[in-house]
């Protein structure tokens, strides 16, 4: 339960990545995955991150350079994590990100990741996708709704951990450090193991507006 629950938000974080998408299926995410979302006391500490630029309803992976920046956020304190990344490559030869962090403090850890740019042909434009995740370590709760200074980014009004189903998440888009309104958010669940079938393409991709 809590591991669908926290797919779900994690799609609603990178949302803001793709807004400017013209088409509402198999839209394009920057995906940071923990394999937690909570670390509670006397559990192991390790936590396993991969960094992903897929579909994440259809599960299609699209090869993904080395970000220009991935770090966490940490009781204010900016940890730099570019030289926890190991190189991974699937099936395809289509490349993704892994990185291992040991939890040593207790609160929320936000990560961070910062994509290189990408030509999106049907846009006409460059394209980046920032992304970030919460993990809440050993109880302590302080920071989850605390802007990082991303260029672009969702600021979460509900706690983004916790949620059990029919919990409604909100958040607010911030772009250069002000509220942006009137911006389209798209979100989509990360369907793993592609357990959920869609009975049509508008299922796939949710649609909201700031």
């Amino acid at each position: 339960m809590n591991k669908v629950l926290s797919r779900i938000f994690f799609a609603v974080f990178v949302a803001f990545c793709v807004c400017l998408s013209t088409s509402p299926s198999w839209a394009h995410f920057q995906v940071i995955l923990p394999d937690k979302n909570v670390i509670s006391q006397n559990e192991n500490s390790e936590l396993n991150l991969r960094l992903l630029f897929a579909h994440p309803f259809e599960q299609e992976m699209m090869d993904m350079e080395k970000p220009e920046k991935f770090g966490v956020f940490v009781r204010s304190e900016n940890i730099d994590l570019m030289k926890h990344l190991k190189v991974r490559k699937n099936d395809s030869g289509l490349r993704y990100w892994e990185a291992v962090f040991d939890v040593k403090r207790p609160g929320d850890h936000i990560f961070y990741v910062e994509p290189s740019p990408y030509w999106e042909e049907a846009e006409n434009k460059y394209i980046i996708h920032y992304a970030k995740t919460v993990v809440n370590a050993f109880g302590m709760e302080e920071s989850w709704q605390k802007p990082l200074g991303l260029r672009a980014e969702i600021v979460p009004l509900t706690r983004p951990y916790g949620l059990w189903p029919g919990n409604v998440f909100q958040g607010k888009v911030i772009m250069e450090g002000k509220p942006l309104a009137g911006a389209v958010v798209e979100v989509e669940y990360y369907n793993e193991g592609k357990k959920v079938k869609a009975p049509s393409d508008v299922y796939v991709t949710q649609v909201v507006r700031t």
